[in-house]
């Protein structure tokens, strides 16, 4: 069984028991949280897609850590101008285990 869940601001296909990284959810590790945005929920050939969200899915998980993903370069320059820009961005996120799916 698999759902399509909004997080975010991102849409993600999950599965019980796999790890997910998501934008932060101000959590405390181990907690267990619900994402109730699902918007798509499947198993086998049967499918069933909300309009926009499938009543009464919900998705539960576990939050197993906290962190910061790798720094992302940002360079701008002008050519000929004498202009460079140099910019760094490190992306905090949440990482989910996912235990169940109910439709």
């Amino acid at each position: 069984m698999y759902a399509v869940v909004k997080t975010g601001g991102k849409q993600y296909r999950v599965s019980a028991g796999e790890k997910l990284k998501v934008e932060q959810i101000p959590a405390d590790v181990g907690a267990q949280i619900t994402l109730d945005q699902v918007l798509m929920v499947g198993e086998g050939e049967s499918v069933k897609i909300g309009a926009p969200l499938v009543a009464g899915a919900k998705v539960t998980a576990t939050v197993v850590s906290h962190g910061r993903h790798d720094k992302v370069k940002i360079f701008k320059m002008r050519r000929r101008k004498h202009y460079q820009k140099h910019q760094g961005h490190r992306q905090n996120y949440t990482e989910l285990k996912i235990e169940a799916i109910s439709a």
